[in-house]
């Protein structure tokens, strides 16, 4: 063998060692990243599937029961603005009444009504702290009796007394409109707790759709980089091979036949209806919510945005 062989055969086997270096690197790298890419898409389809969960329970809990309890509150507010209706009425018909008594003759005996009770209080206190004589004793009880049966008679003439009856019913929707307003503000917090949980899950998805978005940029990126390897891995590979054969790198077209040239061209288009329908599967898979595997992710990370 000529000097100048040896020279090229020590070439070729050097840079046959070295394409195979950078082969096993490139293979390498790409595998690397193309795991992350998997991750990627698992951590991304957990994150989904965390969103659709926190959107389930807004929907089916914490908007349903505020939504309730508003509706109830609604409900409550128009019976609250019955009875002032009803209040404002009554009290209107109490001051129709009185101004049409003999100048207030029965608002008088409602204040000797508060002194009789005053009166037998402070004979019965008497009773209690004096040291009474027996006849005094017997005296100050005949007097309380008196002054009893003067605040029952009176009670009894109220029954049928237009003002009095009035004040009763003022007195009723006074308590009702205690009531509404206690429960009113029970209602009122319920719901108002339902929708603070209701904000604050929506904020839990804010963060889980900005964490998304983070991984879906370092995906993008990782797939970048994954094709850049996988692309330079090609080109060893082609390197090596034609180095192995003895060819060029290039081979003009002249070089080729057409049998070859139309197998491959069927084949490409064997490949290319291939995923297309792989790709719709893929697509129907994600819109199901299902798992995809790394063949799928790609091809759908692939597709050129509109």
């Amino acid at each position: 063998m000529s000097s100048a062989n040896k020279n090229t055969a020590q070439i070729s086997k050097i840079s046959f060692k070295e394409l195979q270096i950078q082969i096993e690197e490139f293979r390498q790298k790409r595998d690397d990243l193309n795991k992350k890419t998997k991750n990627f898409i698992t951590d991304l389809q957990a994150i989904d599937r965390e969103i659709e969960d926190y959107l389930k329970l807004v929907k089916n809990d914490y908007k349903k029961r505020r939504d309730h309890w508003n509706d109830k509150v609604k409900k409550l507010k128009d019976k609250k603005i019955e009875y002032k209706q009803l209040l404002d009425k009554f009290i209107d018909e109490g001051k129709t009444i009185l101004k049409a008594s003999k100048k207030g003759k029965n608002t008088k005996k409602f204040v000797s009504i508060k002194q009789i009770d005053k009166k037998i209080d402070n004979l019965e206190r008497r009773i209690e702290i004096e040291n009474l004589e027996i006849v005094e004793e017997n005296a100050i009880v005949d007097k309380i009796r008196e002054l009893a049966k003067i605040k029952h008679d009176f009670l009894d003439e109220q029954q049928n007394n237009d003002y009095f009856r009035i004040e009763r019913k003022i007195q009723i929707v006074k308590i009702n409109l205690n009531k509404i307003y206690e429960q009113l503000s029970k209602w009122s917090n319920k719901s108002q707790n339902y929708h603070a949980k209701m904000h604050e899950t929506y904020e839990l998805i804010n963060g889980l759709r900005e964490k998304k978005k983070t991984l879906e940029e370092e995906l993008i990126e990782n797939k970048k980089a994954a094709d850049s390897y996988h692309e330079q891995f090609l080109q060893v590979m082609n390197k090596r091979k034609k180095i192995s054969k003895g060819k060029r790198p290039y081979n003009g077209p002249h070089s080729r036949s057409k049998t070859p040239y139309r197998k491959n061209s069927r084949r490409n288009d064997e490949l290319e209806k291939m995923k297309r329908e792989k790709l719709a599967v893929a697509l129907e898979k994600q819109k199901a919510g299902k798992k995809l595997n790394l063949f799928e992710a790609r091809l759908i990370l692939e597709q050129p945005k509109e």
